[in-house]
């Protein structure tokens, strides 16, 4: 397993579907000097996501041979569907970057979190049911991946208090703001000046 070392941190981002938190995550990523790193996943690409933007897409043979070969930091399985990080992706990140986001679902974040403790900072991103199906809707995502999405929301919307901060998303400048505050002042406190 990858040793986080002393100035580097994981800002992980988590909440259910349709909550924005991918979005929140890049904005609040221009603020700072902040690598992403992408997971796999078994799943079909959304008719406006990309490969290699969103996710990396693979197929089931090709994800269940980089599990045997314990290329996974962790890996997840939802409803059929395979989600994974490469732990060679994340030591690479961190090759260039002292800070790296995630976007996982609230099994790998808790994953991660308890790998490495207190270098995680995890960020919960929700949104109403009402409001994250409207914009599942507005992103035209199939009736099909909209009831899958929400059969979870309620599951997922219980790990919310185990997160180190949570965010209602009801406005996306203002949250990405207070989310960059709060990174903001976490630097500030980590931040060791040196006198000489």
């Amino acid at each position: 397993m990858y040793q986080i070392k002393e100035k580097e941190k994981l800002f992980i981002y988590t909440g259910p579907d349709g909550s924005g938190r991918k979005t929140i995550a890049k904005m609040v990523a221009t603020a700072f000097d902040m690598e992403t790193v992408l997971s796999y996943t078994t799943r079909s690409p959304r008719h406006y996501e990309q490969n290699g933007e969103d996710y990396h897409f693979v197929d089931v043979e090709t994800f269940k041979k980089m599990q045997e070969q314990q290329e996974f930091l962790e890996s997840v399985e939802i409803d059929g569907i395979h989600y994974g990080l490469r732990e060679q992706d994340i030591v690479k990140a961190f090759e260039s970057h002292n800070l790296v986001y995630l976007t996982l679902n609230p099994e790998g974040t808790e994953k991660l979190k308890n790998m490495y403790g207190d270098r995680v900072m995890r960020f919960f991103v929700f949104a109403d049911r009402e409001t994250v199906i409207n914009r599942q809707k507005a992103r035209e995502d199939g009736e099909e991946d909209i009831k899958r999405h929400m059969a979870h929301y309620d599951e997922i919307m219980a790990y919310k208090n185990n997160c180190e901060y949570a965010f209602e998303n009801y406005d996306l400048p203002q949250v990405s703001f207070q989310i960059s505050e709060v990174i903001e002042a976490f630097l500030d406190r980590d931040f060791i000046v040196t006198d000489y």
